[in-house]
């Protein structure tokens, strides 16, 4: 009876250090640059204001449209468009000076366009 015990006991001690040593050699994998930095916080995201929303056509077919042009109320330094609601192309905007955007959509046609959704990040 003492040997089975004694078994028993040998076999719990040996499940408890093989655990230990387990979790000391996950513990001692992880290490953090002492450089880093870490944080949170919150701020407000305002809007902007498109003004200015001008339609450029292709003049051989007017059914294209070649860009489109408009005015942001602030500075921004990326902006894309969207002209199909249920559609996934975004257009990449060019600044042409201070708040004026233009974008070129090759291949929008005005037909399926429903919508102007402007995307601007400062």
């Amino acid at each position: 009876m003492f040997f089975t015990r004694a078994i028993k006991v040998f076999l719990i001690a040996l499940i408890a250090f093989v655990f230990a040593t387990v979790a000391t050699a996950f513990a001692a994998s992880n290490t953090i640059p002492s450089a880093g930095a870490a944080g949170d916080g919150a701020n407000t995201i305002s809007g902007y204001t498109v003004t200015n929303v001008q339609y450029n056509l292709n003049a051989s077919n007017p059914a294209n449209i070649d860009s489109v042009s408009f005015t942001l109320s602030a500075s921004a330094t990326t902006v894309k468009i969207k002209l199909v609601a249920a559609g996934s192309t975004y257009y990449s905007c060019t600044n042409t000076s201070g708040n004026n955007w233009s974008c070129t959509t090759t291949g929008a046609t005005v037909s399926p366009s429903d919508e102007l959704r402007v995307i601007a990040a400062n």
